[in-house]
């Protein structure tokens, strides 16, 4: 069974001399717009080998001598402890002579076992021998007293020691470095901080509750940071390609506090494809090399055209492309006529307001075919309301149009619920049985306790408990089902798989397992759909979407050679927060203002998904709102490039199962 599937999706087949310059003089041709050296791999792994033997390499150097290393938090580094917990168990490595400072600490800590330290200690140091001595961390309960004592006690150890030899950090969704914020001083030392909304939704990880996210922390200052001998900065999955774009190749501000290292005269930027493809080599090659040109790299580089010269695409002139480093497309196509042409109708057959294949229509130049007329639809959602927020206006239309649909929700979602939602219910269960004269029964009583344990007893930030988690997976079941018959879906097709890698009760999530799969395997034996539709969000390598996109292509790799499957296709969507690149675009939905409307009210059935929820982030838009401004956007695009102009418009990409 093959999963992370969903690391293989190569929307934009890159090529290899993009990222692996074959000498000097090409790599410097390639990076004349970064002003930091970058290193790209195809996955974190390969990048971990690296680093992980130079790493090693640095420590045999060393001798006997202390080798010092300052780490972050966070999943960033993970591959890298991997990499270095292998090479030890091979090789023999020996790390008694490495010393380990967390790049920050979280202050108070709830306990001695929580922290970066912690982190640190649990997902790395034990297993490579490093001696706990050698372990140098803040105190967990300092008081407010004792910070700056501890502050000085943390620089006079990295002093003693001779200094940090090795800085590795992952950045900030903002370009953070450690919680050194945008807005930090450059010349700021070690010191305590406020953190600010996107670090605690950062941290929460590490402390499995947002509640149990500390309000402060200690942090090296970026003037002591930039003292480190060598510094390492990670990035991993798309989520990442903005901030490393600015990061890199624009110049040094205090609003992206990872670009003050473009001063540092020995840090390296290792990115996988996914972070980097915002990056000038991969995203806008032409600009710096002759390339080969495909179909999306044309498409790409013709809108991207239309928005520096703010024009549509049938207005493009000659010396628009001659202007802009394009001179090349007119020689493949001989015109900027013809090269309009092409990527105007290439991106008009993009579009269809029949999803499901427009019968008894020639559907050469359609995204999705004619027949079956009348299809079997299968549409994954990973919490039970990602099908309605990401597509609702194509999911009500293949209604519509007389599909056979069914919805399957991956997961419970349910500790996407506050508590005030479950204390709401618990009370009209309570209330309903008085008035029934059902006061002294076991549904009374239990509603009872449990109201009682959420109002007065329940730790905040704790695990929630079987019960709990059941109330609220119930309160979104019925949502579900509620929007479900709003759209018009029959009651027995739709699915809840309930998948057993989310059910922790925490933020943290399982692995996904063997179990996982198989639950989906067989929903995709029973239904037999033509047409599969899962959320491709790959952004996030340890989110919800990005598991349950990989335990659906892991089900789909399991099933692809039965002969039904030979007859369906996948279309994946994305969430509220971003769209498909326009060159990536393979199916575009347009909505008038009545279907916009009405997939907002679909919306607005999951009432407890409003302004009450739990994980709305930083975007203090609220889903629907999100999810129409997307859509619109979309819609604006199109319009923007000559083409017809529509209220909204949902996006898609076709999934091909990989060999």
């Amino acid at each position: 069974m093959r999963f992370g599937l969903s690391n293989q999706i190569a929307l934009t087949q890159v090529e290899e001399r993009l990222y692996r310059p074959s000498n000097a003089y090409e790599e410097g041709i390639l990076t004349s717009f970064e002003r930091m050296p970058v290193t790209i791999t195809p996955t974190p792994e390969e990048a971990a080998e690296s680093i992980a033997r130079t790493i090693c390499n640095d420590i045999k150097a060393k001798g006997n001598q202390p080798y010092t290393i300052m780490l972050s938090a966070g999943t960033s580094p993970e591959p890298i402890y991997k990499a270095l917990i292998q090479m030890r168990e091979k090789e023999g490595v020996s790390f008694e002579n490495v010393h380990l400072f967390p790049m920050y600490e979280f202050v108070p800590l709830p306990n001695k076992d929580t922290g970066v330290l912690a982190q640190i200690k649990e997902h790395f140091a034990t297993h490579v021998g490093i001696p706990d001595e050698h372990l140098h961390g803040l105190d967990s309960q300092l008081s407010k007293e004792d910070v700056g004592r501890a502050i000085e006690e943390f620089d006079d150890c990295i002093h003693q020691l001779g200094g940090i030899d090795l800085l590795i950090t992952g950045l900030g969704r903002r370009g953070s470095v450690g919680v050194n914020s945008p807005g930090s001083i450059w010349s700021q030392g070690t010191h305590l901080s406020v953190l600010d909304s996107t670090s605690v939704q950062e941290a929460i990880s590490t402390f499995n509750t947002k509640e149990n996210v500390p309000p402060t922390a200690v942090t090296i200052g970026l003037k002591n940071l930039s003292e480190a001998r060598k510094i390492i900065l990670l990035a991993w999955g798309e989520a990442k390609a903005e901030v490393i774009a600015k990061a890199v190749e624009e110049p040094m501000t205090e609003s992206l506090p990872a670009s003050y290292f473009q001063s540092h005269s020995h840090v390296r930027v290792y990115t996988d494809l996914q972070a980097a493809s915002l990056l000038t080599r991969i995203n806008h090659p032409w600009r710096v090399t002759s390339i080969e040109w495909t179909p999306k790299l044309v498409r790409r580089a013709i809108v991207w055209l239309c928005q520096k010269v703010n024009k549509p695409i049938l207005k493009l002139t000659n010396q628009d492309y001659s202007d802009h480093q394009l001179g090349e497309l007119l020689t493949v196509y001989g015109s900027a006529y013809d090269a309009n042409i092409k990527v105007f109708n290439d991106i008009q057959h993009t579009i269809t307001g029949w999803p499901g294949g427009k019968p008894n229509a020639d559907d050469s130049n359609r995204p999705e075919r004619a027949l079956p007329a009348k299809k079997r639809v299968l549409i994954f959602s990973p919490h039970p309301d990602d099908d309605v927020i990401s597509m609702g206006g194509t999911f009500r239309r293949l209604v519509v149009q007389g599909h056979d649909v069914h919805v399957a929700y991956q997961t419970s979602g349910n500790i996407a619920v506050g508590d005030e939602e479950v204390i709401r219910y618990l009370s009209f269960l309570r209330n309903t049985a008085e008035h029934l004269g059902m006061a002294d029964s076991k549904l009374h009583q239990h509603a009872e306790e449990l109201r009682h344990f959420l109002l007065h007893e329940k730790e905040e930030g704790s695990i929630e408990t079987p019960e709990v988690r059941f109330f609220k997976g119930t309160i979104r079941v019925e949502e579900a089902r509620t929007a479900d018959r709003f759209i018009g879906v029959k009651e027995d097709h739709v699915h809840f798989l309930n998948l057993p890698f989310y059910e922790t009760g925490g933020i943290k999530k399982n692995p996904p397992t063997r179990t996982d799969v198989d639950i989906v395997i067989q929903l995709l034996r029973e239904v037999k759909p033509h047409q599969i539709f899962v959320a491709g969000d790959l952004a996030d390598p340890h989110g919800t979407h990005k598991v349950c996109l990989d335990v659906a292509l892991a089900a789909i790799d399991q099933v692809k050679s039965e002969e039904w499957f030979k007859d369906t296709w996948i279309w994946m969507y994305r969430g509220a927060w971003a769209e498909w690149e326009i060159d990536h675009i393979e199916m575009a939905v347009p909505m008038s203002p009545e279907e916009l409307r009405f997939k907002r009210n679909s919306i607005l059935k999951h009432q407890s998904q409003m302004e009450s929820a739990p994980f709305l982030g930083d975007d203090e838009r609220l889903f629907w709102q999100r999810s129409e401004d997307r859509n619109r956007a979309t819609a604006q695009l199109y319009q923007d490039l000559g083409l017809a102009s529509y209220e909204a418009i949902e996006a898609f990409v076709r999934y091909h199962p990989i060999d």
